[in-house]
């Protein structure tokens, strides 16, 4: 695989996630997360190039729900996605929280 600059940042939030795939449901754990690409590990191992909905829950108790995405990589039980179609409003809400997580960062180094 080719190397490829990644478009935004990833934040590491570890928080808890229920995916399907077809019929196939499997529940994890999603460990950083971007605008367009997470890292997730979970019970139902999933492969490249396989689609995907996902309901996270985010530590704030947010749920963001993904009606599509598509799996760019797989290691065992860990797996890379790119995100394919979230609405907006849940992507505004979505960018909303990592621009805290961005702000919280920011007074840590300013502390």
């Amino acid at each position: 695989m080719p190397f490829v600059l990644r478009p935004f940042r990833r934040f590491p939030v570890p928080c808890s996630v229920t995916y399907h795939s077809g019929r196939f449901q499997g529940h994890g754990m999603v460990w950083n997360l971007s605008c367009t690409g997470w890292r997730l590990s979970g019970d139902l191992p999933m492969r490249s190039g396989e689609t995907l909905s996902l309901i996270v829950t985010l530590p704030n108790e947010q749920r963001i729900e993904v009606p599509e995405a598509v799996v760019r990589w797989s290691r065992g039980q860990e797996f890379g996605i790119e995100t394919v179609e979230i609405p907006k409003h849940t992507q505004a809400r979505l960018i909303h929280y990592m621009r805290r997580l961005v702000n919280n960062s920011l007074e840590v180094l300013h502390e």
